[in-house]
């Protein structure tokens, strides 16, 4: 019996810490990009994409910044899992946002838009850590904004009006400024200098929506889904 009263008493606490790591976790890798992007050599953060941060001596500062907000936001998804108790495609796909993280740190994306100086503007060629690298990049920018959408329902189902729209403009967001960041990157005349900065606009857009959805979650009682 009071081993049992003990987990009920702690669970709580348990999904609570989980919860905090997707309040934690996107800030942290914010702040870490901006100095970084900030204080790095021959690097414009208004031009070069965040992953270029990876590349070089001082890459692996960006690389774990990767890999730590990737194994945040999976405990994040678990604390997400157990808090909503039905749910499970939108914990899932922030699951697969953190793999996706995680993936990025692990295989270092190519040389490309000047950036080391000397490189070319598009690669020449590419290799499988660039391939890989890019390839995990999908459920960052498209998983993401999904599950902005499973969210929505979710939402206007509870009748939570302000948090449905939100959820929406989020997905809308972060589609349209990476359509920007994407044809800055394929060289397009007017976008190809500030890439970076829309690039930026994408990514913080997606993960001020998840730091806002765990402090949500962390102040009220969760719904259970129905």
């Amino acid at each position: 019996m009071e081993t049992s009263a003990k987990t009920t008493r702690e669970q709580p606490m348990a999904i609570r810490l989980l919860l905090a790591c997707g309040a934690i976790g996107p800030l942290l890798f914010i702040v870490v990009f901006l100095i970084e992007g900030a204080t790095r050599a021959d690097y414009s953060a208004l031009r070069q994409p965040i992953s270029s941060l990876s590349i070089g001596e001082l890459g692996w500062m960006q690389r774990t910044n990767f890999l730590v907000l990737g194994l945040l936001l999976l405990a994040f998804a678990l604390g997400l899992r157990r808090a909503t108790r039905s749910m499970l495609w939108g914990p899932v796909l922030i699951g697969l946002v953190g793999i996706g993280l995680m993936g990025a740190g692990l295989f270092i994306a190519d040389p490309f838009n000047g950036y080391p100086p000397g490189t070319p503007l598009v690669p020449i060629v590419r290799s499988t850590h660039g391939i890989l690298h890019d390839l995990f990049g999908v459920p960052i920018f498209f998983g993401l904004p999904i599950a902005c959408l499973v969210f929505r329902r979710r939402f206007a189902r509870e009748g939570e009006r302000g948090w449905a729209i939100y959820s929406v403009l989020t997905c809308v967001g972060m589609l349209a400024f990476f359509v920007l960041t994407s044809m800055g990157l394929n060289q397009v005349p007017d976008l190809v200098d500030i890439a970076g900065l829309s690039q930026r606009f994408t990514i913080c857009t997606g993960l001020t929506w998840i730091t806002l959805l765990a402090f949500r979650y962390l102040r009220k009682k969760p719904l259970i889904g129905r």
